[in-house]
């Protein structure tokens, strides 16, 4: 007969292939990320180029036009690997995205990074200075080494409760190649720290805390919102980022920040976006004025909440008239 110790060797056996069976399941293949290994045999250097489209023009809904007016914050731009994220769409945000997206402070941001560069997941950190006007242009050059060819970037728009634009884990390597150009188109994202819906929102905290999500015409879906434009079916690019592969000299070690712009570079003109008019309800009809039997007539009114714009549709009448009835007469003296 076969021992006891025999018997729990075998099930103990047997409970570690089924639970070794569950994990292999649920895990699935062990593959590298798509991308994301960089083998080129030495650094790439970059021109960046960040240009606000943010014109009163392609976004006439509530644009700040003082107090302050339209403008963005200055960049912060990270080198990584796959193990950091400096912000992730659909994700929380963590404290130093919540400082940078409300009021544009990079402390935490920047203590976070420094972090990770310890542990060799972070490459290099880039400021630029901010731009005072919804449309311009900032730039500076960046260094990317092959094991950290993901960049990640955020600016803050201002006014904004919460509100930036970005780009996340961008890899600039394709196996041992740097890519030579990259454009892209940019959009607005809400850090899910503040719930206000427009540009000049108090501070209203939002409890509990939402994901990082990105803005579009229909969503938030209240006509308050100041992106909220129903007839388009996706908003217009705010600012887009252009990477330009430059030659690096062996003798030049440090980076240039905000130097002057190739002549390539030039501002992208957008279609203008109708604006419709919005009024407000009518209000309570008045009381009657004239003779009650025949002839007199009552009032109401409404006032606009927001002129239209770019050849949106015009404002309805702000007064309507109506016969009396007996009931709401008033009689002249």
């Amino acid at each position: 007969m076969m021992s006891s110790e025999h018997l729990v060797c075998g099930w103990l056996q047997q409970l570690l292939i089924v639970l070794l069976k569950l994990c292999l399941t649920f895990a699935g293949p062990l593959q590298p990320l798509n991308g994301t290994d960089c083998t080129a045999k030495g650094p790439a250097s970059y021109i960046l180029v960040f240009t606000g489209h943010w014109s009163p023009q392609a976004f006439p809904k509530q644009y700040p036009l003082f107090r302050p007016p339209a403008q963005w914050s200055k960049f912060i731009a990270v080198s990584h690997n796959r193990h950091f994220r400096l912000w992730e769409e659909g994700a929380l945000a963590s404290v130093g995205v919540q400082n940078f997206a409300e009021i544009g402070v990079t402390v935490e941001l920047m203590k976070a990074a420094k972090e990770a560069r310890k542990r060799r997941t972070v490459g290099a950190m880039y400021r630029t200075a901010g731009i005072p006007n919804g449309i311009g242009h900032s730039s500076t050059e960046l260094l990317m080494q092959p094991r950290s060819s993901l960049l990640s970037l955020m600016v803050k728009m201002i006014p904004s409760p919460d509100w930036f634009v970005g780009v996340d884990s961008l890899n600039l390597c394709e196996g041992s190649q740097w890519k030579q150009e990259v454009t892209i188109d940019l959009q607005p994202y809400d850090a899910g720290t503040d719930s206000g819906f427009t540009f000049s929102s108090p501070n209203f905290p939002a409890i509990p805390q939402e994901n990082i999500t990105k803005i579009t015409s229909q969503m938030p879906n209240h006509p308050a919102n100041s992106f909220y434009y129903p007839r388009l079916k996706e908003l217009p690019p705010i600012a887009s980022i252009k990477l330009m592969r430059q030659s690096r000299s062996p003798d030049r070690q440090t980076s240039m920040s905000n130097h002057i712009l190739p002549n390539s570079i030039n501002p992208q003109y957008f279609s203008e976006t109708p604006l419709d008019c919005e009024v407000s309800l009518w209000s309570s009809w008045g009381l009657c004025l004239g003779p009650c039997s025949k002839g007199g007539v009552r009032h109401r009114t409404r006032y606009i909440l927001l002129r239209p714009a770019n050849a949106g549709v015009p404002c309805p009448e702000l007064e309507e008239q109506t016969e009396c009835v007996p009931h709401s007469c008033m009689k002249l003296q």
